[in-house]
């Protein structure tokens, strides 16, 4: 699947693609007859992007398996609506390929399921004392870790910034973006560094961006109500949902790197528990956009 990529812009385009939007509906919710059809869900990660690990298990593989159970559980109680998932098994998808498949096959819905992680941080300690001309020197060794106490979920929502403004958690989910082939080309367009490109970007971004805050928020509402820590909805610089042609949001399903959220988000209790959140937050949004 190719990705198109932008031309740089030039006056006539951009007054053509805002009078577009402008006059297009910006919200599903006033379309005639409206309902939600399809939904197309995301196991982020996979194949050789798959480096974020906790004590025993990998983000893709947590990923996947909650996209799959998410999956039937919509299937099973939402029975007008088509599940199409960008992967079913440990490969390695593009990002551009995941929400181009969504473009696709015409999704009302894209929903991209993570795990989070803390960056690795450097401290420096005395390990010992030598001497050195007479004087007591001390011997200083270098610790690598991650804090294991961070916890809680988070839902993002496509916006923008400047790439070397972003967080560690924006920069990790974006950096699959160079293990792919021909990524300037793919990704020609996706550069919030340039001024044009970010305001074409902007103007798509914006015609889904209120149904995607209010699913986000559906999502962390659920979470909250069984008693997970709410780190909020975010607007950020996310390359699998940037060139979105639906509502579309990237959900923390929580810490990896926290033990006790490992050990939730792997077993049986926490997998039934995290995806009758999403799909209550998918129920209640469909209920609230269609007529």
């Amino acid at each position: 699947m190719k990705n198109i990529p932008m031309v740089r812009s030039n006056p006539i385009l951009m007054i053509f693609i805002s009078a577009i939007l402008l006059l297009g509906i910006d919200n599903q919710s006033f379309a005639q007859e409206y309902k939600i059809k399809t939904i197309v869900i995301d196991a982020g990660h996979g194949g050789r992007d798959g480096n974020t690990r906790g004590l025993y298990s990998a983000e893709k593989d947590v990923a996947l398996k909650t996209a799959l159970r998410l999956g039937k559980l919509i299937e099973d109680n939402l029975k007008d609506v088509k599940v199409v998932y960008t992967r079913t098994t440990d490969v390695f998808i593009p990002l551009y390929e995941r929400i181009g498949l969504a473009n696709t096959v015409k999704a009302d819905l894209f929903i991209s399921i993570h795990c989070n992680d803390m960056p690795v941080y450097t401290t420096r300690y005395i390990s010992g004392y030598t001497r050195k001309k007479g004087k007591k020197v001390p011997i200083y060794k270098y610790r690598s870790a991650k804090s294991t106490s961070t916890r809680g979920t988070e839902t993002f929502v496509s916006g923008t910034g400047r790439i070397n403004e972003q967080d560690d958690a924006i920069k990790r989910e974006n950096a699959s973006i160079f293990l792919e082939d021909n990524y300037k080309e793919n990704y020609e367009g996706f550069n919030p560094d340039d001024p044009e490109s970010a305001i074409i970007l902007s103007l798509m971004k914006n015609t889904f961006r209120t149904q995607s805050l209010k699913l986000a928020k559906f999502v962390q509402d659920e979470y909250v109500k069984v008693g997970r820590i709410n780190r909020g909805v975010q607007e950020k610089s996310l390359a699998v949902l940037a060139r979105a042609g639906m509502p579309a949001i990237l959900t923390e399903i929580g810490f990896i790197s926290n033990p006790p959220e490992e050990d939730y988000m792997n077993s049986e209790a926490g997998q039934i528990e995290i995806t009758e959140c999403l799909l209550k937050a998918i129920q209640a949004y469909k209920a609230s956009v269609e007529i």
